[in-house]
């Protein structure tokens, strides 16, 4: 019989009671429980950010029979105030339309009515902030225990509405109030954690409740939504054996393939490698890897950013987007630069630090990132592209494969007669390199496929079972200078005893007529 995997799960107590497969991290709740300071946890969709609060909040609750032979049951042990039930807020923003008005007025309302009706009271007449004041202390008073408060995913009314900018402010006022009462009712607050995708700078919980800790970069909390190494090996060793069967594969393949797929995020410097928990399992399940976490949610917003702020796809994956701590950790709406908000939807992760000098090196962490990034941003630059016109990778795949070096010219020049406009400033060669890079990059996900990243090297290498292209590009050049660039500089010498047919391709492209000007090839 299969084991059950919680894919999409977030409830503590079901995965407990319905037998489905639990990572312990019930250590981390404890020291954060313990410790006793409010927090801060920015962590990307679908890593675990629900179920880590719905864990505290069983903790807080008392509910020792849930976590029997976890760790945490070790570290509690039997003394004085273990195990004790107090009353717990469990603020949830999901489940709820903050796209449209009064969306968010909404969920306060249902939220405090639900407490209301468990502590007694009525304060509609007060506003939210208010409300929820008076509610903590009267379950303080009430039950003689200070009072945990668990806020999850407490920034969606803000992401939900980003292409509104006026919904987006009022959004922001009312959680202003709502959340600025925490801080003055500290004495009666035994426990806070707020968490969600982002840490919006500009909402009041950063300023008013400056005692918030953020464990965002920690590193003594940086393995504790995600799946490590460590844990991905105690834990599904029937699965990794299945999916290893599935896929042809010994043990140790199949992991380099989970590993390349869904590991490479770090939340800290000096931390752990952290698995996508939602695609690490729906690959377990589904015995296929696949883009399950970016298929859940397009970036649509974040791919128009990316495109606005002119980001060069190359700088994705070599690792030169460099920041420092504090742009990591706080994000502006009106803050043109998409790098923030990348890193911590997700769509990028920290792949090396300078303890010297504080900057942080960037990248995407993985391939299903990488692979969902790269689909989503071509149709930006290049409107063009799609199945139906025959300009999607699976049709150049077609050409490359058989040696039609016309459909793959036709390709391309399909998809730089659609490049936008631009705006004033904007340089227009960077959508043309922008499409080359992203183009190829695609079709290496099937082929052998190399991009030039350094000079001395063609443009771009493609090696297909039955042929091998070799391709210069030139901005306001020739397609013969192009190809006596091949010749000079020995790009084809590589292949010169290959036996499958190659072909060397020099191509031009007119900044002025948008077009593929000239295509030569031999």
């Amino acid at each position: 019989m299969d084991r059950k995997l919680p894919i999409g799960i977030q409830s503590f107590e079901k995965i407990r009671r319905d037998g489905f497969v639990y990572v312990d991290k019930t250590t981390y709740v404890w020291k954060l429980a313990h410790e006793g300071v409010p927090y801060f946890l920015s962590r990307p969709r679908r890593f675990g950010k629900s179920l880590l609060v719905s864990t505290l909040k069983a903790y807080f609750e008392g509910r020792r029979e849930l976590f029997e032979g976890l760790d945490i049951e070790r570290l509690e042990g039997d003394g004085a105030g273990a195990w004790t039930a107090r009353p717990v807020f469990h603020l949830d923003f999901n489940g709820a339309d903050y796209t449209r008005e009064g969306g968010l007025e909404g969920k306060l309302e249902e939220l405090l009515r639900g407490l209301e009706e468990a502590w007694g009271g009525d304060w509609s007449d007060l506003a939210p902030g208010g409300r929820l004041h008076r509610l903590i202390e009267r379950a303080h008073a009430q039950s003689g225990h200070r009072v945990a408060v668990l806020v999850d995913e407490y920034d969606k009314p803000l992401l939900e509405s980003m292409d509104n900018p006026e919904l987006e402010e009022r959004n922001r006022s009312a959680l202003k109030g709502f959340y600025s009462v925490l801080k003055g009712a500290d004495e009666h607050l035994r426990f806070v954690l707020i968490a969600g995708v982002t840490k919006f700078s500009k909402v009041s919980i950063f300023s008013d409740l400056n005692q918030l800790r953020d464990i965002s970069l920690s590193a003594d909390y940086a393995g504790m939504c995600g799946i490590t190494e460590g844990e991905l090996m105690a834990n599904f060793g029937p699965e990794i054996d299945a999916l290893a069967e599935e896929m042809g594969t010994g043990a140790e393949g199949c992991l380099s393939a989970l590993r390349a797929q869904y590991d490479g995020y770090r939340f800290h410097a000096k931390g752990p490698g952290v698995y996508n928990p939602f695609s690490l399992l729906s690959a377990f399940a589904e015995r296929e890897l696949g883009s399950y976490w970016f298929g859940t949610g397009t970036p649509t917003f974040l791919v128009r950013r990316m495109r606005d702020a002119s980001l060069d796809p190359k700088r994705l994956t070599d690792g030169s987007i460099y920041v420092d701590e504090a742009r990591l950790s706080d994000y502006r709406a009106d803050d043109p630069d998409p790098v923030p908000l990348m890193f911590q939807s997700g769509y990028l992760t920290i792949r090396d630090a300078d303890s010297v000098t504080g900057r942080y090196s960037l990248a995407v962490p993985n391939g299903e990132v990488r692979y969902g990034l790269e689909k989503s941003l071509l149709p930006a630059y290049a409107p063009a592209y799609g199945a139906a016109r025959g300009t999607d990778v699976f049709t150049l795949l077609g050409y490359v494969e058989a040696g039609d070096t016309e459909g793959i010219r036709d390709v391309l020049a399909a998809l730089f007669a659609s490049i936008p406009y631009t705006r004033a400033g904007d340089p227009y060669e960077n959508y043309f390199q922008a499409i080359i890079w992203l183009v190829f990059a695609l079709l290496g996900r099937y082929v052998a496929c190399e991009v030039r990243q350094a000079r001395g090297r063609a443009d771009v290498v493609v090696e297909a079972r039955e042929h091998v292209y070799v391709m210069e590009f030139k901005r306001g050049g020739t397609a013969a200078e192009a190809l006596a660039q091949i010749d000079e500089a020995g790009y084809a010498a590589p292949f010169a005893a290959d036996p499958r047919q190659l072909h060397l391709i020099g191509c031009s492209f007119d900044s002025e007529t948008r077009l593929l000007a000239d295509w030569q090839e031999r």
